[in-house]
């Protein structure tokens, strides 16, 4: 990624630099639209063998080829002037907000011990079991031979999922609820949990001397709590801000907007200052904020900044896309590492299988017959293992962390890795959901539905006569979950009347008109909100 440095004592330098820039913002436009007309022209006439993030890709590796063909390489280049800074403060922040933002807290919360098992358990497999075995196919020769912590850096940063693709089928076509709220919310904080392995996993290799497995541990969790209290702790202090400030009211629907837009950023740059996650702490403010301060605006304020981060966030995520394929068709990559790729691949089918069939089998250890997770579930949480903007954004800042050859070889791995998944696996995913009969009329209804019901009866008790008596490990799984219906009773009786206006009302927090249009497809279909 070049860059270019301004003279100030050359006006003519200058004044090319101004039109390469606005040459560069003009393509950046048209790409962005054309790839907006596209993605909508696809969903109207329900063609899902291309969906639109794969779509926003195919426009940029067309684009950067012929830039390679017509021999306008190097203008193409200046025009797309980028930063690693760029995708870190511009560009992935408002993704990851709006991916806490939008979730809906009763399904989430329903299924918050199954979420959080495949979200952290399930990730810190996912990242061992690809890094190590990279790490013994380097050593067997079958691939590109790099250290072990590089491997494991590595396996961090691939296991960080994107199920954009699956998530818009499932709105499309209809699917369980506590389906998408599985893959919803394993992804939003699958991304928490790899950017922090990833950082842990950097501390560790450049402080290789003297560091123990326990001093690892404790950098993970210095890293992930510290990030995750920071983004709870802007969140609800935005919340108390809101509810007595007294800013609901029509002249001041301004300010009220402006200082909410301002919080995630503040949040953002806490973590960071703190040299901390902003990631995960922006994350964590959006669930929050989302869960508390959004029920203490005024109507009209909930829906612009519903509508505002939406907006934002779109434009970033397919921004992304169009970059990695631009990108893909217009750096150098190594290439000659063809084995490391194909590898890589295999080896993050085995682990992401690892993490959702384990973590599936350990939860339905815990749960009733009534309330386990079907296999035809399982196979669709694995299927939506994409790869997409967090394992690249961290690829692309592996290139400075590792040393020369090393971050290049695991960026173009990653890159063609999230190509790959995208088109081939991304396109291929409507014929599967449909082959599973999780989605459309095809489905399996008597479990959703009775999934569905289930959990609502579980997220005020438990029934006794559920609990098994042979076996000590699943007593101790069935109290975990207890714990989280004891956390919902804890958030409905104490934390929703504290912070909010709502009394505890669980189902009317931040029930707007926004969110009564949302129910619509909600009751019908089981779907929640649309994510970018």
């Amino acid at each position: 990624m070049s860059s270019i440095s301004p003279s100030i004592h050359d006006p003519q330098g200058q004044e090319k630099q101004q039109q390469a820039a606005g040459v560069g913002i003009l393509l950046q436009i048209m790409m962005l639209v054309l790839s907006f007309v596209l993605g909508h022209v696809l969903r109207r006439h329900k063609f899902y063998y291309l969906p639109e993030a794969s779509a926003s890709l195919l426009i940029g590796l067309i684009v950067g080829g012929l830039a390679n063909i017509s021999n306008t390489e190097t203008s193409i280049r200046t025009w797309f002037n980028f930063h690693d800074e760029f995708f870190f403060l511009f560009l992935l922040p408002p993704i990851i907000f709006q991916s806490g933002f939008s979730l809906q807290p009763k399904p989430f919360f329903s299924n918050f011990g199954a979420i959080v098992t495949f979200s952290v358990l399930g990730t810190f497999v996912a990242s061992m079991v690809t890094g190590l075995l990279v790490y013994l196919g380097g050593l067997m020769f079958l691939m590109y031979r790099l250290p072990l912590v590089e491997c494991l850096m590595f396996g961090s940063l691939i296991s960080a999922t994107d199920p954009v693709t699956v998530l818009s089928i499932f709105q499309e076509l209809g699917s369980d609820v506590n389906l998408y709220a599985l893959v919803f919310g394993e992804s939003v904080l699958n991304d928490a949990m790899a950017i922090s392995l990833y950082r842990t996993m950097s501390l560790v290799r450049s402080h290789s001397s003297g560091q123990n497995f326990v001093m690892v541990i404790v950098r993970f969790l210095e890293t992930f709590v510290g990030s995750m209290s920071a983004g709870v702790g802007v969140g609800f202090t935005s919340a108390l801000l809101f509810k007595y400030a007294g800013l609901d009211v029509d002249n001041l629907q301004n300010l009220e907007c402006c200082l909410f837009v301002l919080f995630p950023y503040f949040s953002y740059m806490l973590a960071e200052g703190l040299s901390l996650s902003g990631i995960v702490s922006i994350l964590f403010t959006g669930i929050v904020m989302k869960h508390y301060t959004y029920s203490n605006l005024s109507a009209n304020s909930q829906r612009f900044v519903s509508a505002f981060f939406h907006l934002i966030s779109s434009l970033a995520e397919t921004f992304v896309f169009i970059y990695m394929g631009f990108d893909i068709a217009m750096e150098k990559h190594s290439w000659s590492h063809v084995g490391f790729i194909f590898f890589s691949i295999l080896f993050i089918v085995i682990a992401r299988a690892a993490n959702v069939f384990g973590c599936g089998y350990l939860i339905n250890l815990a749960r009733p017959a009534h309330r386990k997770i079907p296999m035809t579930h399982q196979k669709a949480l694995w299927y939506s293992g994409l790869r997409g903007a967090m394992a690249f954004a961290l690829a692309l800042q592996s290139v400075h962390d590792l040393p020369e050859g090393h971050g290049q070889t695991i960026f173009t791995a990653t890159t063609a890795i999230v190509v790959l998944t995208v088109l081939l696996i991304g396109g291929s995913t409507g014929t599967m959901l449909e082959a599973l009969e999780v989605v459309g009329d095809s489905r399996d209804t008597s479990l959703g539905d009775g999934f569905e019901v289930v959990n609502n009866r579980y997220m005020t008790s438990y029934d006794d006569e559920d609990t098994p008596s042979g076996s000590g490990f699943r007593t101790k799984l069935r109290e975990l979950h207890k714990s989280a219906a004891s956390f919902t009773e804890l958030d409905r009786n104490y934390l929703t009347p504290f912070f909010t206006s709502n009394n505890g009302d669980y189902d009317d927090e931040g029930d707007t008109e926004q969110h009564h249009e949302e129910r619509i497809p909600f009751a019908r279909r089981g779907n929640l909100n649309n994510r970018g």
